[in-house]
């Protein structure tokens, strides 16, 4: 399958002019024009172009680093109908079809063209004015045919391009210069209600957690806290999605390097799709992959083992009895364009390879690994020459894959474990450390958040009512959840709020099973089976634990609030 070149041979008609009547078909278009002129472009012309790292796809996102002022950025919204200025929800610059001035003749032909080319040279910088007009002197702008053409003009604005249905219902440049809403007090007010974490009129809870339901909301939509450009578009796609449209709408920012799509074509879907789109260099260590790549010609650069990548995302709903609660994405898919036809190439786990992660430990913990990260959020850190710098990459490193570490395997985590004690466990580094605690002890903090919520995962399985992917009685059920609470009580007492909460919403849903409320606790004693006492034993076991678990919670947060009180007291 060869489908850019198929999108530009069926796309025409006998006049020659670009037919695109869906999104799907104006998708395919779209991404053969920006992966050109916005990804490959640069990258030929640029010799530092600044490759994607693969982890910086895999969710969580981690934020940006540097903004690359020079090369492109823009946003773009299509809708799958057309368009009705005074009707919209968002401000734009028309353009006009030919078509449109008069049925399918124009008597007025020329003038509409050049009240196109003025809108449009009325929003490129000064210097691209001229050039603008002698270009397309005599050309109808709208057609998709000059689309690519004009693309280096239309990078040039600092607002969005607008395409939609004509009155011959195909596709063609409807507007430039649009302004996407971007309300973000509302959506996040609304948002962080909805999903339990403010109240209303509550500005303690709402500071509180004001930063998680942030976070949470921006990554459902593909993207850490980050510029206006990338936050209005996906608030403008949620609100787009929200109200019922067709439409796609995609954006790159400078500093991701990232063709980011959010697509809604009727399906009944809680959020529109998402995905992405950047070029990234296969890893020396992934060699069958790189043979699986290069034998098939899908290398944009073989020599520096280039590939454009695309991401497609599954985005979660909030839960909060999840343990891994803040997971709003996930990677649903990962493909290889070919550079020249667009063609797929599936099949291949390039983002998310656990022994690629491994690797990747082992390199930080020697000092061998060559990169940079953002250390929360406020300081660029390249590479791991000093114990500092390790401490912080090791920090963020478990941030980054925190929650795919919670659920892997025993043996994966095992290995991690080993790993990183043979450095932080290192009587060499003690002195090293001494000079680094808070760092040090950030990182102990992490890795031991981590560890316990591994135990609390299997926790959740068994609320479940499942235990090694098989399904168990209700009187395996309350023994392991006795078993198991009966050790974390005593590992509690490195106290994680959110853990706690978890613990408790698990181990009352075991309680509150109508079930075995039914059969087992509200049946006089004596008519149980020897099955039915011991279930109701565990019960009652599982009652006792809970309540010390509460008192402990209750401790804390009283031991917390206590100096604030006393400084109010005097």
């Amino acid at each position: 399958m060869i489908p850019w070149q198929n999108i530009f041979s069926s796309a025409k008609k006998d006049t020659e002019t670009v037919a695109l009547a869906t999104l799907k078909e104006l998708k395919l278009f779209l991404d053969g024009a920006h992966i050109r002129h916005c990804l490959v472009k640069p990258y030929q012309e640029k010799p530092n172009y600044p490759l994607v790292e693969a982890r910086e796809l895999l969710p969580s996102f981690d934020n940006d680093m540097y903004e690359y002022h020079d090369l492109p950025g823009f946003a773009l919204v299509a809708f799958g109908r057309q368009m009705d200025p005074f009707s919209e929800i968002f401000q734009y610059d028309k353009l006009h079809t030919i078509s449109a001035a008069n049925g399918n003749y124009c008597p007025l032909e020329n003038q509409v063209i050049d009240q196109n080319i003025q809108t449009l040279a009325s929003r490129v910088p000064k210097q691209m004015q001229a050039e603008l007009r002698s270009t397309f002197c005599n050309h109808d702008t709208t057609l998709l045919d000059h689309y690519e053409e004009l693309l280096p003009y239309l990078l040039s604005m600092d607002r969005a391009q607008v395409i939609a249905l004509d009155t011959d219902n195909l596709f063609h440049l409807a507007g430039i210069f649009a302004s996407f809403p971007s309300d973000i007090d509302s959506e996040l007010k609304r948002f962080g209600m909805r999903i339990g974490k403010f109240s209303n009129g509550d500005s303690a809870m709402y500071e509180r957690n004001r930063m998680f339901v942030y976070q949470f909301l921006m990554e459902l939509y593909g993207f850490p806290i980050v510029s206006e450009r990338r936050t209005s578009s996906a608030l403008f796609a949620r609100k787009l999605h929200r109200i019922g449209e067709n439409f796609l709408l995609r954006v790159i920012g400078q500093s991701d390097r990232t063709l980011t799509t959010y697509i809604s074509d009727g399906e009944n879907r809680r959020y529109p799709r998402l995905e992405k789109i950047a070029l990234v260099a296969i890893d020396r260590d992934q060699e069958e992959a790189a043979d699986i790549i290069g034998s098939r010609g899908f290398f944009l650069d073989e020599n520096r083992r280039v590939v454009i990548m695309r991401i497609r995302y599954r985005q979660h709903r909030y839960d909060a009895g999840n343990l891994r609660q803040d997971r709003a994405l996930s990677v649903a898919s990962q493909e290889i364009l070919h550079p020249l036809t667009g063609e797929a190439l599936g099949g291949l786990n390039i983002i998310k390879d656990s022994s690629n992660m491994f690797l990747r430990l082992n390199d930080i913990v020697r000092g061998e690994y060559t990169g940079r990260i953002v250390y929360k959020r406020t300081e660029v850190v390249e590479n791991t020459d000093t114990d500092e710098k390790r401490l912080k990459f090791l920090y963020s490193w478990l941030v980054k894959h925190q929650r795919r570490m919670i659920s892997y395997s025993d043996d994966f985590f095992n290995n991690v474990s080993k790993v990183l004690s043979s450095y932080l466990d290192s009587p060499q580094k003690t002195a090293a450390f001494d000079n680094l605690r808070d760092l040090y002890q950030e990182v102990r903090s992490r890795l031991s958040y981590i560890r316990q919520a591994r135990r609390v995962r299997l926790l959740q399985d068994i609320a479940g009512r499942q235990l090694g992917g098989k399904r168990i009685s209700y009187k395996q059920m309350t023994k392991e959840a006795v078993q198991l609470l009966t050790e974390l009580q005593f590992e509690i007492v490195n106290f994680f709020p959110d853990i706690v909460e978890t613990i408790i919403t698990n181990v009352q849903h075991i309680l509150h099973d109508s079930y075995l409320q039914r059969t087992y606790i509200n049946q006089p004693e004596g008519s149980l089976t020897r099955s039915g006492q011991e279930i109701r034993k565990n019960y009652g076991r599982l009652v006792s634990l809970l309540d010390g678990i509460k008192a402990v919670r209750k401790a804390r947060l009283s031991s917390e609030c206590k100096p604030a009180m006393e400084v109010v007291v005097a």
